[in-house]
């Protein structure tokens, strides 16, 4: 039998660790109820960490485990579960909120109850078959370092085409267009200007990944609560990192989270510059992949979780000419409108089954060098040289021409500390004469990629009035590529 208080004493651990003045949790001096069979109880505790309470009522006390990643749903992932103290039989019927300042502060509420039958029972294993609405079938709980057990589902899936949550999901692309989309079948959603991010939530935990696969949860810190918001609801979104200044979103601004990697300038930053993530597509639904589905089913399924918070939000989105959207991209001067085909699934790739429409000139560059600043610029980066690929793979890199606005002096410092140690000798533009790269060029090698916003393209290929709006470091160089509007 798992390890319990003195026997004169089977409750002493759990009134100890309480003041039962100030929290509403049961005494347990209420005598223990007959019931005809075992009961149980899987409690959802969002305390300073979000888990679950397993409690097997035994011995007129219950047997209690806190279970960080919840029920494993499959025989092939155990979940951890500590061992707790002993509690009383009356919190099968707890819920409710546990005052701050108390042990195991927090909202406690109900994720399943009912009966169990109980086949072994030992110092170190458990194994059981549960009957309730969620927690149905056999599991075992087994001991395997003092108070850390483990979970595991003996049977199979309750649900047979239920798997794990996938670890690695690429996102679909919109293909640019010179025209809005017309004719029926189309939704219409804002582009948003920040950071692509796909968010996988698992257990009440959240885990970001910018569209090149890269982990960027821990710059995030306020998407955490998402998980909470969640709970036991696996999901796999699509959305967008964003900073609002106003009601526009501000990529300039949203520059200053996407480079920060010290654990006290993210606090700071969360509070300064809090993110929005604008969840705009579902991709994976407890268990079962929704990327078949078409577009207007995985938004039904979308806006069916609610998932409206302090730091993360579903979006409106049009369906019909998308004269309202643009209507508000016009009001607001945002940067554009993505049309998506209501028939369209979910495909990690670039699609014309999406097609993204820009206001103005938008895209991501490669650097290939810089030319020093004059006047007040002096020593500094005066411009950035930029380029781009003819396809993706390509290891020509074509020039577009110089960046020479949009940068604030931090900027700069960042830019310049960064790039020095990509100094290179030889010119890596493709084709380029002397005059047309300048002759006190320093070049680097092709690696770092911007975001440039211009007013169009020339026929030799530049851009005119470039603007810099910051560095993307969610797209590798050799994926850049001009974006023709077809």
């Amino acid at each position: 039998m798992p390890r319990r208080g003195k026997a004169s004493e089977p409750l002493g651990e759990y009134r100890a660790k309480r003041d039962f003045a100030a929290t509403p949790e049961p005494s347990g001096d209420a005598p223990p109820a007959e019931a005809p069979r075992a009961r149980f109880i899987v409690q959802e505790h969002h305390a300073r960490a979000l888990h679950w309470d397993l409690r097997l009522e035994h011995d007129g006390v219950l047997l209690s485990w806190a279970v960080p990643k919840g029920i494993p749903s499959t025989p092939q992932r155990n979940h951890l579960a500590v061992h707790t103290e002993d509690h009383p039989l009356e919190y099968l019927d707890f819920e409710g909120e546990i005052p701050a300042g108390n042990y195991g502060a927090g909202t406690m509420g109900v994720w399943d109850r009912g009966e169990y039958e109980l086949h072994e029972l030992r110092d170190d294993k458990v194994v059981a078959t549960f009957h309730g609405e969620r927690m149905q079938g056999r599991y075992a709980l087994f001991q395997t370092d003092g108070k850390n057990w483990m979970i595991h589902r003996m049977d199979p899936p309750s649900d047979p085409g239920r798997v794990p949550v996938p670890s690695e999901v690429r996102p679909m692309l919109a293909t640019p267009t010179p025209t809005v989309p017309t004719g029926p079948g189309w939704a219409w959603e804002m582009k948003w200007d920040g950071v692509r991010a796909l968010a996988t939530v698992d257990g009440g935990r959240v885990r970001l990944v910018n569209r090149s696969g890269g982990d960027i949860s821990h710059r995030y810190p306020e998407l955490r609560a998402l998980g909470l918001a969640l709970g036991s609801t696996e999901v796999v979104c699509d959305g967008e990192l964003v900073v609002f200044d106003g009601p526009r979103p501000d990529f300039q601004l949203m520059q200053r989270r996407i480079h920060v990697d010290g654990e006290r300038d993210i606090r700071r930053l969360a509070t300064e510059l809090p993110v929005v993530f604008v969840i705009f597509d579902l991709l994976w639904l407890d268990g079962h992949s929704t990327m078949t589905l078409p577009y207007s089913e995985r938004r039904r399924l979308l806006l069916g979780l609610a998932l409206s918070g302090p730091a993360w939000q579903t979006p409106p989105h049009e369906v019909g000419d998308g004269s309202a959207t643009l209507a508000v991209i016009e009001q607001f001067g945002l940067e554009g409108v993505v049309a998506k085909r209501l028939d369209s699934p979910y495909e990690p790739r670039r699609s014309r089954a999406w097609m993204k429409w820009k206001r103005l000139l938008q895209q991501e560059f490669v650097v290939g060098g810089w030319l020093p600043g004059t006047a007040g610029r002096t020593g500094r980066i005066g411009s950035l040289l930029v380029g781009y690929h003819d396809e993706v793979g390509d290891p020509a890199l074509r020039y577009a021409g110089r960046v020479g606005t949009g940068f604030t002096d931090a900027e700069l410092a960042r830019l310049e500390a960064t790039l020095a140690p990509l100094r290179r000798d030889s010119n890596p533009f493709a084709g380029t004469s002397i005059g047309k790269v300048p002759k006190t060029a320093v070049f680097v090698e092709p690696r770092l990629v911007v975001e440039v916003r211009f007013s169009e393209w020339t026929s030799g290929g530049s851009i005119r009035q470039p603007a810099y709006l910051g560095e993307r470091t969610d797209k590798a160089a050799s994926e850049v590529t001009r974006e023709l509007r077809t």
